[in-house]
């Protein structure tokens, strides 16, 4: 059963924007749970999902900055362990939601209690950190939105989460987790992409309008390479953290566990529409259309900037450079093998195991760090891909800077790395604890992706 958008060009879908939140208040419950929900376009049969609080994707939970989150998870899903992790966010370790590092994985008809400050104003999102493939594939993923003291003048403030599923027959989610092939290629690919779980997404809009859209690519392995009709664009943050000024983009590329925050100017007339669009193998598909009527409003100014963060001081001289050489997967493979769970291990045994990528010849968690850096430590890594496929890599605690010829590239917490590329990243060590570094693409990272740092 294909299912697939419509085309960029062709007849408009309809937009269905997550809806603004009132500010969160008090203690809130989540309950990660078994659910149905109307991910097919009609026609088709409900989906059997997982759901945090019964919808997918889940609440947006939204906080002023200085604000303190108290969150307490209910796991309901029967058969698995789970935890939150909260994506992007420094926040204290015991809080980061990781199984066996920094906390007891959360049992079945248990529950845990988040709290912490939020110290950063943004876009996060949250999932778990348990089975990861399998409940973010099921569709356990929800936004959280920190706004700043004094948030831009816009229109509107819209949350567009983009994902997407691999559905069998009568929109059946795939039970296909951990298929070797996957997990040795590109990763878990849907075969259907939705925005906000919708697969139709329309909102109206006068000629002139200026839109927030905060983009969250909650898609296991997909790189959204996203196109403008219609609109001008500024990207004003990546990964939460707000751009020393607004840069002008035509497109865009939003890697797994990526997000972006979009100023846009509707440019469209009325009678037209404006659209943002993603380019695939088959073509280009809307992922959102906005149809313009009404009377145009005034020109505006370009953007101003957002208000920043306070992010720690980076001494690129006095780093410590802790290369990162990722190899593995199909076409290379391992051809030396890999340490994996303490014993070195040749490539089939290896793959035997499910086991398909290394990070300088380690496969997968060792009881020891890769690194291991003092609190306000400066740390350079050269991240280098020997293999043949992009790899999204996420640090959690912390965010980084790309290091570029005369400066840096701006605050991020996820890098896209391209096969036979090295990104040079750097970063303070300023958050005390233990901190997965990992690829995001859930199946590279339960097979063999994923190591940690520890800061002390």
């Amino acid at each position: 059963m294909p299912l697939t958008r419509r085309r960029f060009l062709a007849a408009s879908t309809a937009l269905a924007a997550l809806p603004r939140a009132a500010l969160a208040t008090g203690q809130t419950r989540i309950t990660a749970a078994p659910t149905k929900q109307q991910l097919a376009p009609g026609g088709y049969a409900a989906t059997d999902v997982w759901a945090f609080n019964g919808k997918v994707p889940g609440e947006v939970l939204r906080y002023r900055q200085g604000d303190t989150l108290d969150v307490r998870l209910i796991n309901g899903l029967q058969t698995q362990d789970t935890t939150i992790h909260w994506h992007g966010l420094r926040l204290p370790n015991a809080m980061d939601g990781v199984p066996d590092l920094t906390q007891a994985p959360v049992a079945p008809g248990k529950v845990f209690d988040y709290r912490f400050t939020l110290n950063d104003a943004g876009t996060f999102w949250y999932h778990p950190h348990a089975n990861s493939l399998e409940q973010i594939s099921r569709g356990l993923a929800g936004v959280l939105v920190v706004e700043e003291p004094q948030a831009p003048e816009v229109d509107d403030d819209r949350v567009l989460v983009l994902d997407d599923w691999r559905m069998a027959d009568d929109a059946v989610i795939h039970p296909s987790f951990g298929a070797w092939h996957d997990m040795s290629h590109a990763g878990r690919l849907g075969n259907y992409i939705t925005v906000n779980a919708t697969p139709e997404h329309r909102q109206t809009v006068h000629p002139g309008a200026r839109l927030r859209l905060r983009l969250v690519n909650t898609a296991t392995a997909r790189i959204f390479d996203l196109r403008f009709r219609g609109l001008a664009a500024w990207v004003v943050a990546h990964d939460a953290m707000p751009l020393d000024r607004p840069q002008r983009v035509e497109r865009l590329a939003l890697a797994p566990a990526q997000r972006t925050d979009l100023i846009v100017d509707i440019t469209a007339e009325a009678g037209d529409e404006a659209a943002l669009a993603s380019v695939e193998r088959d073509g280009t598909f809307a992922l959102a259309s906005f149809p313009v009527s009404g009377a145009a409003q005034g020109s505006r100014a370009a953007p101003a900037a957002l208000p920043p963060n306070e992010m720690p001081a980076i001494d690129v001289n006095d780093a410590r450079q802790v290369p990162l050489v990722m190899e593995g997967g199909a076409m290379r493979g391992l051809p030396d093998g890999g340490s994996y769970e303490g014993k070195q291990m040749d490539m089939r045994a290896l793959a035997e195991a499910g086991q398909f990528w290394a990070f300088n010849g380690q496969v997968g968690m060792a009881e020891t760090p890769m690194l291991e850096a003092f609190e306000g430590e400066t740390i350079r890594v050269p991240i280098t891909n020997n293999t043949a496929f992009p790899h999204a890599m996420h640090l959690h605690g912390m965010h980084f800077r790309e290091v570029l010829k005369g400066g840096f590239g701006p605050w991020r917490d996820t890098i896209l790395v391209a096969p036979n590329e090295t990104r040079e990243v750097v970063f303070n060590a300023h958050n005390p604890g233990d901190w997965m570094f990992h690829c995001h693409m859930p199946s590279h990272q339960m097979s063999g992706m994923m190591n940690w740092i520890r800061v002390s």
